[in-house]
């Protein structure tokens, strides 16, 4: 009896503590800070007076609803030889939804916004069978520097790879399905202030060539392949000059990038706006030789206006 008296006086003794204890009371606890709202992280090559002409894809050259098509006479290394091919590259303003993030047919879309498309189209003749390869990379048209969509597939005898990288303010996300063993279907994180090696004969369009800018930059090696794996970030350097004559059959600039101290790639660009890439070497024996250029409709009444609605005439 007495053990049962001492536990309850103490467990009383310990009630009435806790009573005049300071963190007792109805007051509630204070709430937490609110986390800071995630901030965007840009690419530096987009600040204003950088090396790049952010209002490059503004001319009104884009405005009259057709696609720049242009021809190339290309050749690629594949299982150890050099393959002849032709490869199209396509570049077009297009309007596009951020409802599902693709084009859309409406003209009326609250979310719509203005987009530049560069496609490159090709089918690689090999000795067993054909390789096709599509890579679509999508830019917001005020800014040619700042990735927006990019997927990319390869088709052949053997299997698809298809790979998409979106942009999600803070970092680019990669998915991936592939038919190559240990690589598979999965997501990755990229980083997002960088460049695209794909991309590169449709930004390096916007340099401010007069200037004959040089700067160093991080690139992603190509994605134009049949492979998923984990891509290479280059920590590359652009060079800007004039080229020589005998290179091209115009005037043109020649950008020499520097993946790194054993590759390098060379463009030129038309000295003319809108800058068409005239030829390419890199690294790895892929060359780009322009043969013809054209400005074509792609789609007649590509915009639509939505069920109900009557279209303005023009």
């Amino acid at each position: 009896m007495r053990l049962v008296a001492i536990l309850v006086s103490g467990a009383l003794l310990s009630a009435g503590l806790l009573a005049c204890s300071p963190d007792s009371g109805s007051k509630p606890a204070a709430p937490a800070a609110p986390a800071a709202p995630a901030v965007s992280i840009e690419n530096p090559l987009t600040r204003r007076g950088g090396p790049m002409r952010q209002q490059w894809a503004m001319d009104p050259l884009w405005e009259d609803g057709k696609a720049e098509v242009a021809t190339y006479a290309a050749e690629r290394v594949v299982d150890g030889e050099v393959r002849q091919f032709e490869s199209t590259l396509l570049t077009v303003k297009e309007e596009f939804g951020q409802q599902y993030n693709v084009k859309t047919d409406s003209i009326r879309g609250k979310d719509n916004f203005p987009v530049m498309r560069f496609s490159q189209l090709c089918s690689i003749p090999t000795d067993a069978y054909p390789l096709h390869f599509l890579i679509t990379a999508f830019f917001r048209r005020d800014q040619p520097v700042q990735l927006h969509k990019l997927t990319t597939s390869s088709q052949e005898l053997s299997g698809a790879t298809f790979k998409a990288i979106t942009d999600d303010g803070m970092q680019y996300v990669q998915t991936y399905d592939s038919y190559q063993d240990e690589q598979g279907a999965g997501q990755r994180q990229l980083r997002r202030t960088v460049l695209f090696e794909d991309a590169l004969p449709y930004t390096l369009r916007s340099l401010r060539f007069e200037d004959l800018p040089g700067f160093k930059t991080d690139i992603y090696e190509m994605q134009q392949t049949n492979q998923a794996a984990p891509p290479i970030l280059y920590q590359a350097q652009i060079r800007t000059e004039d080229a020589l004559t005998a290179d091209t059959p115009e005037p043109a600039w020649r950008v020499r990038v520097a993946l790194n101290n054993r590759k390098q790639n060379v463009y030129w660009f038309s000295k003319q706006y809108p800058n068409v890439l005239l030829r390419q070497t890199t690294w790895d024996g892929r060359s780009l030789r322009l043969k013809q250029v054209r400005r074509v409709v792609l789609e007649a009444n590509s915009l639509k206006a939505p069920v109900g609605t009557m279209a303005s005439k023009s």
